[in-house]
């Protein structure tokens, strides 16, 4: 079995930028999210207290059955030795990583939730004649009040991801997570890409910075976001104004906690102290 690692952290903050990047190298394999972590998710509430027959399972047979599913869908990996694992759940799963890749360590791709927010609102405005099924109802649908609000709730694509990375940032497992910022990662992508490997261990690989190439349409179209996870040429930053009003961006910028090293291990491709906020960013 290739060593596994995982890429977690918060939505529309590069990992799909990384997972391109990553992939470029021969010795790796790399995607967007994938159905691995949901399969784990789903089987340990089946073994949980909630099925009656969970009192069959001890330990070592869930150890053993989570390890299993892991393994078997990544075992046509052929030539490939080590295996990124992409999905944000993974930020709330470092014990559990842990016992089962005692070696195993997390990428988490972060950003400004501000310019989070700014990007999957640019989104739902170029796909204005197609109702994304980021949202329940038409009334969460109807404003970027309501629309922001959506997806920053506990259960959904922002606010979860954001939980959990925070749960992972001040945990006790904290030494096992790399966070990787994303603005840095566009502005300086080799010297960023090279503390990554540092970070995993592995030798150097030369990447081509000015064609990095990544489409899931089939995954992005029944979603109603076409475009969600495209990535295409070079790696670059690019100034932009957001698109949000200027409270809706000040209230999000403050939720940036992983600029300060205080009361965590994890180690940080980030700055030190939070940037002042202008209402630009480099992004795509």
């Amino acid at each position: 079995m290739p060593r596994l690692h995982f890429i977690a952290g918060l939505p529309r903050s590069g990992s799909t930028l990384l997972a391109g990047l990553l992939r470029q190298n021969p010795r790796f394999s790399a995607a967007m999210t994938g159905p691995v972590g949901g399969l784990v998710g789903t089987l340990l509430d089946a073994m949980s207290p909630r099925n009656e027959a969970a009192v069959f399972l001890d330990e070592a047979r869930r150890r053993a059955i989570l390890k299993a599913v892991v393994d078997a869908y990544y075992a046509g990996e052929d030539g490939r030795e080590v295996i990124f694992d992409t999905n944000r759940m993974w930020s709330a799963r470092l014990p559990l990583i842990a016992a089962l890749y005692p070696e195993a360590k997390v990428l988490a791709c972060v950003r400004s939730v501000a310019w989070i927010m700014d990007s999957f609102e640019r989104l739902v405005r170029k796909n204005a004649f197609e109702p994304s099924r980021l949202f329940v109802t038409p009334e969460e649908r109807a404003t970027v009040y309501s629309r922001t609000e959506a997806l920053g709730h506990r259960d959904r694509v922002v606010g979860f991801a954001y939980s959990a990375l925070k749960e992972a940032y001040y945990g006790e497992l904290s030494d096992r997570l790399l966070l990787i910022d994303y603005d840095i990662l566009t502005k300086k992508p080799e010297a960023c890409l090279r503390l990554v490997y540092r970070f995993l261990g592995e030798e150097w690989h030369q990447h081509d910075f000015d064609s990095v190439e990544y489409d899931a349409p089939e995954f992005d179209g029944p979603l109603g976001a076409p475009g969600l996870h495209r990535v295409s040429g070079p790696v670059r930053a690019e100034a932009r104004a957001t698109v949000l009003p200027p409270d809706l961006f000040e209230r999000f910028d403050r939720l940036t906690f992983w600029n300060d090293p205080a009361g965590t291990s994890a180690w940080r491709i980030a700055p030190e102290k939070p940037a002042s906020s202008n209402g630009r960013t480099d992004a795509p």
